[in-house]
């Protein structure tokens, strides 16, 4: 069942390319942007992402921090990472923990019939941990709607 606007969002604890665990509930306190995308290296995501480093002080300013998650290993999200000077961390989920709390996992990606690859998807979660903006991209090729999401991190302050 898809998580909806209103929701408790659900906990999740990955690790970062810094080798390090991150829980979604040691960021209460904070706003918090979840961005779940299909693959490293690729054209769309790395629009979506390159999109955000460009305008992380827009995420700052609303006192957000930003994630990109994807099924990727935490080595090849180093490396790509580091290729596309991404100034927010990004998280393996890897066994696909956070991408099946949420709801976001291709049956069969629409490409190549791989399974298990998460959906586009954003998520913008208040400080109490409380789904504040959902969006799940019809297809991988859509964007998040970025204007929204900085509508709804501004409303949260």
């Amino acid at each position: 069942m898809s998580i909806l606007a209103g929701q408790q969002a659900p906990d999740f604890t990955l690790f970062n390319t810094e080798k390090q665990k991150v829980s979604l509930t040691d960021q209460r306190g904070k706003n918090v942007v979840l961005l779940f995308f299909p693959f490293a290296f690729t054209g769309t995501c790395t629009a979506e992402l390159c999109n955000v480093r460009d305008n992380i002080g827009i995420y700052n300013n609303t006192n957000a921090q930003v994630f990109g998650l994807s099924v990727d290993s935490l080595f090849t999200l180093d490396k790509y990472k580091a290729d596309q000077n991404l100034n927010f961390p990004l998280l393996s989920d890897f066994n696909k923990e956070a991408s099946k709390a949420f709801d976001v996992l291709y049956d069969i990606f629409p490409a190549f019939e791989l399974q298990g690859v998460s959906k586009r998807a954003a998520f913008v979660i208040d400080k109490e941990g409380v789904v504040r903006y959902a969006e799940i991209c019809p297809t991988p090729g859509d964007l998040p709607d970025f204007t929204a999401i900085q509508k709804t991190l501004e409303g949260l302050n």
